[in-house]
């Protein structure tokens, strides 16, 4: 059973390039009780594509989740801001 739970969602926009991406991280637990770490990516707006890698140690899935974090981090990446209705107000 995982501790905690992990999830991420990041992006990368560029206007100028006409770039839009996302990259989504999450690490659930399998019907077996393992550590699934699930990869998705693609441009925003589309369900992209997916990849999953089992583990069977949840310090194992979470290391591999922080060393991608830090590689998309490093290219630009960045969490979405929200910006609501009267934000400027």
């Amino acid at each position: 059973m995982l501790a905690q739970p992990y999830r991420l969602y990041i992006e990368r926009t560029d206007a100028t390039k006409n770039m839009a991406r996302f990259y989504a991280l999450a690490i659930e637990p399998t019907l077996f009780g393992t550590p699934c770490l699930t990869r998705r990516w693609g441009r925003i707006g589309t369900f992209g594509q997916a990849m999953v890698h089992h583990f069977d140690r949840e310090e194992d899935a979470v290391r591999m989740f922080l060393d991608l974090l830090r590689t998309k981090r490093a290219r630009g990446y960045r969490p979405k801001t929200y910006v609501g209705r009267g934000a400027l107000a």
